[in-house]
């Protein structure tokens, strides 16, 4: 059984971060990736050394134990194999078009019917490092299993009433829930639907990133949005009515008359719910822009010279 240096399969230092670890498995596990090299047997024995090494170094504990085995891997290497398979489950890619998500599990099966390599089932798995002799009898210091992550993409509209995905999860689906007024990079943590459980550990979490796509209409800020509304001169100078979109519908908008260029009008409770408290919202705010008119009529100029005119009499008289 030979030592493998999961530093180097990784390709990094052993000094790197948690971050730079982390980083370097999500890069190689996705040019490696077994839905993008079908059939490719040297890549798929790479992805599994990838996804074992990253099984031990993304996980401090782990990491630990490995680390003092360093230079001990001598006294270590005629010790019995044992132990469970391996399986992991990983998303790289974030939210896919219609909201999915794409990601692999690798169980038994993919590790070619033996779970992780010798070398990790002898000392993580079941084997002789990181376990303890006590009165005679071998014992083992349960860990909590490796947390998962993922992105679920969203529009605006269903951060505002809510939604979900559905996601397939250890040959289980699982529905992701999100409450109306999430906001844009929330992260949701699904207890115990990480890695499974192993050797009377824990399992880990999953922790789902919410990434709430840019709307045209509508700019976020907190819980208010912040909207644009083109106006005709005519409505601005004389007051009236005017149609403003909101997420829920259009609304009927009362324009003062004299309203000017760039006036902001505040809508009370028409922005986004705040997350958690169905009975409260952000506001709505407005902001007019004034559209002039093209393409006059001789009679419509006519008027509005008439119209500047009397303007700068009265101007003029005051």
């Amino acid at each position: 059984m030979d030592y493998k240096d999961y530093y180097k399969i990784l390709g990094v230092t052993k000094t790197a971060s948690q971050a730079e670890i982390k980083k370097a498995y999500r890069s190689l596990a996705k040019k490696y990736h077994p839905d993008k090299n079908k059939g490719d047997k040297a890549a798929e024995d790479k992805f599994k050394d990838i996804s074992e090494a990253y099984e031990v170094l993304g996980d401090e504990e782990k990491r630990k134990q490995y680390d003092q085995l360093g230079a001990n891997w001598r006294q270590y290497q005629n010790a019995g194999a044992g132990g469970p398979g391996g399986r992991r489950y990983e998303y790289y890619g974030g939210g896919q078009p219609g909201g999915g998500f794409r990601g692999f599990e690798a169980d038994e099966d993919m590790f070619g019917g033996g779970g992780f390599s010798d070398f990790f089932q002898q000392f993580f798995g079941g084997g002789g490092f990181g376990q303890q002799q006590s009165g005679g009898r071998r014992s083992s210091q349960a860990h909590k299993a490796q947390d998962y992550e993922a992105e679920m993409e969203i529009t605006l509209q269903e951060a505002y009433h809510g939604t979900s995905r559905l996601l397939n999860l250890h040959n289980q689906q699982l529905r992701i829930t999100t409450k109306a007024g999430v906001a844009d990079g929330q992260v949701l943590r699904i207890k115990g639907k990480g890695a499974p459980a192993v050797g009377g550990g824990t399992p880990g979490d999953l922790y789902i990133k919410v990434s709430v796509k840019p709307d045209p209409n509508f700019e976020r800020k907190g819980n208010d949005l912040y909207t644009n509304l083109p106006l005709d001169m005519y409505t601005a100078i004389l007051g009236g009515e005017a149609h403003v979109q909101t997420l829920t519908g259009q609304l009927k908008l009362k324009i003062p008359a004299g309203t000017q260029p760039d006036k902001t009008l505040r809508l009370r409770g028409k922005g986004m719910p705040v997350y958690g408290k169905t009975d409260q919202h952000g506001d709505l705010y407005v902001k007019i822009s004034i559209t002039l008119p093209t393409h006059l009529t001789s009679e419509e100029k006519e008027l509005l010279q008439k119209l500047r005119d009397l303007q700068q009499t009265r101007t003029a008289a005051h």
